[in-house]
């Protein structure tokens, strides 16, 4: 972790809300002048703070209106793991995938057009996958919160 001021956090929570703001608007969202405003973004972007900027895209808006949550469960025997981990990355419908503790091994987040599409994806790539014993899923009706933002309020001390 690395140490963030009060002023840092700020550069943070600004393009957490508008990534695509100028440096001379960041610079003014932030009451700091360009200069000093760009050398902190720089430092955060280098050490990793800031990972990437992206666009978010509305799913329904381009098709995919179809959300669900699948619970996966690995048959621990075969050790399939790393195996799967990987195969995660090449299925595009797939917008996250965490490991979990509990009941089950993974928890994914998925996007389709349709109940098709799902069905495709279930039973052509996800239950004929090496090592999978169970998958569950639950079909989202309405995304009540949604963010990207971390919560950064509490950090204000300057804490690392």
């Amino acid at each position: 972790m690395i140490e963030l001021d009060k002023i840092d956090l700020k550069i943070l929570s600004v393009l957490q809300q508008d990534g695509r703001l100028s440096n001379l608007e960041l610079a003014e969202a932030i009451n700091l002048s360009p200069s000093p405003t760009l050398r902190r973004l720089k430092r955060l972007e280098q050490e990793g703070v800031i990972g990437r900027y992206v666009a978010l895209l509305e799913p329904a808006k381009i098709g995919l209106g179809l959300e669900a949550f699948v619970r996966v469960m690995l048959d621990k025997r075969e050790r399939q793991f790393a195996t799967f981990a990987e195969a995660v990355q090449a299925w595009p419908e797939v917008v996250s995938c965490h490991a979990m503790a509990g009941e089950m091994d993974y928890l994914l987040r998925v996007v389709f057009e349709d109940l098709a599409h799902f069905s495709r994806f279930v039973m052509d790539t996800l239950l004929p996958h090496p090592g999978v014993v169970d998958v569950k899923s639950s079909f989202v009706l309405q995304a009540i919160k949604q963010t990207t933002a971390l919560p950064l309020a509490h950090l204000v001390g300057g804490r690392s």
